[in-house]
């Protein structure tokens, strides 16, 4: 099935339930049991979706006793943020060259 194959985090991304489980993850570590609380998805859903997130170096888990909780991983998103950084800075570039060049042209 093509929406639980790996991408990187802006593909995994586009998906509204992952968006959701890492908004929810933002506010605190959680299980999968209270992630599916909280979302109109099957906790077997969850699953798949934190497998993909994990697989996208989103999320990081570790065992508690029988289940596992799930975190944002700090160097998942800080790379995205990266990413989004840099996109944000070309296009403030290019508004800079294209007052730069209407400038030019009225002088």
């Amino acid at each position: 099935m093509a929406t639980y194959q790996t991408g990187d985090g802006w593909d995994v991304l586009g998906d509204p339930s992952r968006r959701a489980i890492i908004a929810s993850l933002a506010e605190r570590p959680q299980a999968v049991v209270e992630l599916a609380d909280a979302l109109p998805i099957s906790r077997p859903a969850v699953s798949q979706h934190l497998k993909v997130l994990k697989d996208a170096g989103l999320v990081t888990d570790r065992a508690a006793g029988a289940r596992r909780v799930y975190r944002l991983n700090p160097a998942g998103v800080a790379a995205l943020r990266d990413q989004l950084d840099a996109f944000w800075n070309r296009t403030l570039a290019g508004f800079q060259d294209a007052v730069d060049e209407s400038t030019e042209e009225g002088s």
